[in-house]
Order: structure tokens, then C-alpha cells, then sequence
């Protein structure tokens, strides 16, 4: 019989043991952030921690096999802590923190961080952690002169990772990683004034002097022309003469050295469940086909005549659904959300006090990623959150999608949950700026079928752009699935996607690029939104009247990011509890 947590004693702060095992514990998460926001300086300058500022990281395999090391010592430190004393609280962050680390220990012999970059995310774009930066006193700038005078080092030690990965077969295939070369090429700039390091230097945000501006503009150049340009043209010249012709023809993880073991663990941890590859293959196709049925009903309902393949040729092609103009697409953009925002309080008591901003993808990286991405506000809320909409090709980017991405990406889909996370107060750091995958992006996926009740969706095309998206996933179960574990070729993937949602091909060729590049990842989003909808009916048939939207939603978010199967246990002792709360 399982014992629900939120069903175990509490704690007593006055029992010594207690209070030892509550010290214990705290000290090892505190023990572990720090250790983890030092070997991610980025990450930490991300989250507006300036002390490291100076530092790329060290990604030597030195280094990596030090971070290994940790990650099992904290493993077996937390196994170590009884949890019979612990408050109800605490049992929760003990058990969340033990499965993290254990499943960092599964991947372990995988060797994942020899993939070192792909064609969305790596080296070639740590120029963008600039825009998250904070330059308000002279010693802002020099810190990143300090980092620009550092690169040869990150560079020199991403070539290692990435000639060992040769070696050992840990390689992307090729059809993704050919994109590269242009991300790197952008580099390689003749004057340092053009190289996106040097932004910052362009318009100085901090009340300086003149001759302050013109030493910092003169220490950057330097930089960028002794150290970060040559590393680059080293880095291509490295990328195309031997990391490139290294990476496998086809697609699929199982092409690498224990692969098929390999994807099953990350689908583990991708959607925190125990499903099996062919289980969520499965699962995929029977969402693909309920939701093919309500959008031949919305094909009806639009009026059109044609069958369903000619319903997404008229979608995909006609003037009617696109821009030509990126400033008026980010425009449309902009106006989606300013409607969203006055209507939350509709759906949640509680909405975040930091805000976001939408921007475009910068143009470096638009080519080769996805329509759009979320990017959290700092942690000591200076920076606001970015949904990053991408303006590359407006002519094949259709309105129809603007409604339903928006209410993903921003709010109440990712800015709304993520900036509540970690503006929570009892959670340590690990969980209110981390989180799982599953819930995150099942969140974002339920969000967008909250548009129905703001109203979001006021006419047939808009709703079957939402039912796109709701495919989009359900297909990304299916060909993820197909082509890392029933090896599928990325053509197979290509052609089903196409017939079955009106994605532009210009979308459907870099989601598909983009799961090859991140097997598992893709398979979070249908598995938790469909959970979190499943919860939502549970609640729904229990309570009947006395059902509160408002209320359900406090207590999936109250407690941050969690696992499936623990929101289904915080929402299961709810309603457990709920005829005594009334």
C-alpha cells in the first residue's frame, strides 16, 4: 500500500535528531548550488550572479570527470540522511534531490557532454549571454573584457571534448551538424567592432567618462582581435577538416554506442515516467489520431471544401496567413500577449511579479532553431523574461500559430510558471530554478488549451492552429520515438509531420533537425500535458460544482517543477483533504 508523503509526521524543530537531520540536509543542497553555480559560470551570470563573470566554464574532461565524482558523493550524502524526522517539506526536496542525482548517475556512462554542441545551442552562440548581462559600473565591462581575453581556453577545451567524442562515436549526424559551419563562419569577422562580443561596447549603459569608454573600447578590440577571432577561425577550420566528416550518415541515438539503451534513459528523464519507447510510440499515435478528428471538424466549421491535405496546402501557402514583414509580425506578437495579460486573473489567483518582454531571436542562430523559445527573468528580478519569437522568413511563419505559441511561451504557459517557481520561498535553489521537463513543457502545452477559455481562439483558423500544436506534439511522440529507437530516417519524420499538421516545411525540417539533436527532449510535452489533463478530469468529476479552476491551478504550481507521479500525489492528497479545508 503506498504511503503518501503529505501523510507523514511533521517534524518537531525541538527533537535534536530532527534538527540535526534538517541541518544535514540544507547544508548538503546549499553545498551542491554552489558547487553547481561554479562549475556554470554562465549559468550563474544568467541567473544574475556576478561573481563569476570573469569565467567561462571549464569544460575539460578533467573537469567533467570531476562533476561526476560529485554528483555520485552527493548522491550517496543524500542516501546517507534519514528522512523518518524530516517535516513533510523536506521528505519532498530529500526525494527530489535523490532522483536528480540518481538519474545524472544513470547517464553517466553515456557520456552525453562529449555531444558538446549541436546546431541550436554550443559554443558558436555564447556571444548571446551578453543580452543578459547587467553593465552598470565600469567593472561590469571589465569583467567581460576578462572573459573575451579567456576564450582561447573554452575553445581549445570544446575541440578536445569534441575529438574525443570522435573517438569514441559520441558524434551528432551530419545533417544537423552541416549547419554549423555558417554559425561559426558569422564569427569571423574583419574588424572586432563587428563581432557580436563586442556589443555591449557599442552603447554603453553605465554613466561613464570618455576616457573610461574610450580605454574599454580599446581593451575589447584587443581582446576580440587576439583571442576570440583566431579561436574561431581556428574552431572552423577544426569543424570542417575534422569534426564534420567524423559525423554519421542517418539519423538516430541508437546509431551510438548503446544506444537504444541510451534513449531509454533519457526518455525516463525527459517525461518521468517509466514508459517504454514503443509504450510512448504508441501513445503517440493515438493522440495523433483523436486530434486529426476534431481538426477535420474544425476543417468544416471553416467552411472549406477540399480534403484534408488540400486544408493544409491552403494553410501553408495562401497570402491571407502570413507577413512579409518581420517588424509586423513581432508587432502581431507583442499584440497577442497584451490581450492574454488582462485575462489571467480569470484562470489564477496568483500571477508572478516579474515581467517579460517579447524580442527576436537574435539573427546569428534564426536560421537553424524553432519558431520561438523562452528565456527566465534573473533571480533577483532586474531582467524581466524574454519569449524570443523568430522573425527569420516571416512568409512562412503563419498568423494562426501566434495565439497558441504565445500562451506557451509566455503566459500563463513558461514566464508565468517559471517566474512563480522561482519566486517560491520554501523550496531550496536546486528546485525553484530547476525543475523537470515534463511538467515544464506539459504546462506550456496545457496552457495553450487554456486559450480556449480566454478566449483566445475567435475564429476556425486560430483553433486549428491550436489543434496544430496540440499534433505538433502528439507527432513529436511518435517521430522521436521513430527515429531514435525504430530507426526511422529524418525523411520518414519529415513526411509525417507534413501529413499531419500545417507546420511550414521551413518549421517542420528544423523540428525535426532539432529532435535529432536532442533525443527525448521532444517527448515531455504530450506525456505531461496529458497527465496534467487527466488530474484536471479527476478533479473535475470529484468536486463537481465545487470545483475552482483558480484552485486547482495553485496547487499543480504551488510547489514548483515537479516529477508526474508527484503532482499526481500532491493533487491526489488535495482531494483527499479537501471536504476537511471547507
Amino acid at each position: 500500500m503506498r504511503v503518501c508523503w503529505l501523510l507523514m509526521s511533521v517534524c518537531l524543530a525541538s527533537d535534536p535528531l530532527c534538527a540535526q537531520e534538517d541541518e544535514a540536509l540544507h547544508e548538503l543542497f546549499s553545498q551542491e548550488w554552489q558547487a553547481v553555480l561554479a562549475e556554470n559560470p554562465v549559468y550563474a551570470s544568467e541567473l544574475g550572479v556576478r561573481r563569476s563573470n570573469r569565467k567561462w566554464p571549464d569544460v575539460s574532461l578533467k573537469a567533467h570527470h570531476a562533476v561526476a565524482s560529485r554528483v555520485r558523493s552527493g548522491l550517496q550524502a543524500i542516501r546517507e540522511i534519514e528522512t523518518d524526522t524530516l517535516s513533510q517539506e523536506d521528505r519532498l526536496n530529500h526525494r527530489l534531490f535523490e532522483r536528480q542525482y540518481a538519474a545524472d548517475v544513470r547517464e553517466q556512462p553515456f557520456q552525453l557532454y562529449l555531444l558538446a554542441l549541436n546546431q541550436r545551442e554550443g559554443i558558436q552562440n555564447c556571444s548571446q549571454v551578453v543580452d543578459l548581462l547587467r553593465f552598470d559600473t565600469v567593472e561590469d565591462y571589465k569583467d567581460w573584457i576578462a572573459r573575451l581575453n579567456a576564450f582561447p581556453l573554452y575553445m581549445a577545451q570544446t575541440m578536445s571534448l569534441l575529438k574525443q567524442g570522435v573517438r569514441v562515436g559520441m558524434v551528432h549526424p551530419r545533417v544537423v551538424m552541416q549547419r554549423v559551419p555558417d554559425q561559426i563562419r558569422k564569427q569571423v569577422v574583419a574588424r572586432p567592432e563587428d563581432s557580436p562580443f563586442y556589443k555591449p561596447f557599442r552603447n554603453f549603459t553605465a554613466e561613464l567618462s570618455e576616457e573610461e569608454r574610450r580605454q574599454l573600447r580599446s581593451e575589447a578590440s584587443d581582446a576580440i582581435e587576439r583571442c576570440v577571432i583566431p579561436s574561431w577561425r581556428v574552431f572552423l577550420e577544426f569543424f570542417e577538416t575534422e569534426y564534420l566528416p567524423a559525423c554519421y550518415e542517418g539519423v538516430g541515438c541508437w546509431r551510438r554506442p548503446r544506444g537504444q539503451e541510451m534513449y531509454a534513459v533519457l526518455a525516463e528523464r525527459y517525461t518521468t515516467t517509466s514508459l517504454t519507447p514503443q509504450e510512448i510510440h504508441q501513445i503517440g499515435l493515438n493522440e495523433v489520431a483523436r486530434i486529426r478528428g476534431l481538426m477535420d471538424d474544425v476543417r468544416q466549421q471553416a467552411g472549406f471544401k477540399g480534403s484534408f491535405q488540400e486544408f493544409l496546402t491552403f494553410l501553408r501557402t495562401d497570402s491571407q496567413f502570413y507577413f512579409d514583414d518581420g517588424q509586423e509580425l513581432l508587432a502581431a506578437y507583442r499584440a497577442c500577449c497584451a490581450r492574454i495579460d488582462p485575462q489571467l486573473p480569470k484562470l489564477f489567483r496568483r500571477l508572478p511579479k516579474a515581467g517579460y518582454e517579447v524580442q527576436p531571436i537574435p539573427m546569428l542562430m534564426a536560421p537553424d532553431t524553432t519558431t520561438a523559445y523562452y528565456q527566465s527573468p534573473s533571480a533577483d528580478g532586474r531582467r524581466p523574461g524574454v519569449y524570443y519569437v523568430n522573425l527569420y522568413r516571416p512568409e512562412a511563419r503563419p498568423k494562426y500559430e501566434i495565439e497558441a505559441l504565445s500562451l506557451h511561451e509566455s503566459v500563463p504557459g513558461h514566464h508565468f510558471q517559471i517566474a512563480l517557481s522561482m519566486e517560491l520561498q520554501n523550496i531550496p535553489e536546486f528546485r525553484r530554478y530547476g525543475g523537470y521537463t515534463a511538467f515544464i513543457e506539459g504546462w506550456g502545452l496545457y496552457s495553450e488549451k487554456l486559450g480556449e477559455e480566454l478566449d483566445m481562439y475567435q475564429d476556425p483558423y486560430a483553433r486549428f492552429g491550436q489543434l496544430t500544436y496540440e499534433m505538433w506534439r502528439a507527432v513529436r511522440l511518435v517521430v522521436d520515438t521513430g527515429m531514435h529507437s525504430l530507426q526511422w530516417s529524418r525523411a520518414d519524420a519529415i513526411d509525417y509531420f507534413r501529413q499531419n499538421t500545417a507546420k511550414s516545411i521551413l518549421d517542420i525540417e528544423n523540428e525535426v533537425d532539432r529532435y535529432i539533436a536532442w533525443p527525448g527532449q521532444a517527448l515531455a510535452y504530450k506525456i505531461g500535458e496529458l497527465q496534467i489533463r487527466q488530474l484536471r478530469e479527476r478533479a473535475e468529476t470529484q468536486l463537481n460544482d465545487e470545483f475552482d479552476i483558480r484552485e486547482f491551478h495553485d496547487v499543480v504550481l504551488r510547489h514548483g517543477a515537479v516529477p508526474l507521479d508527484v503532482l499526481e500525489t500532491i493533487v491526489d492528497d488535495w482531494l483527499a483533504g479537501f471536504g476537511d479545508e471547507q
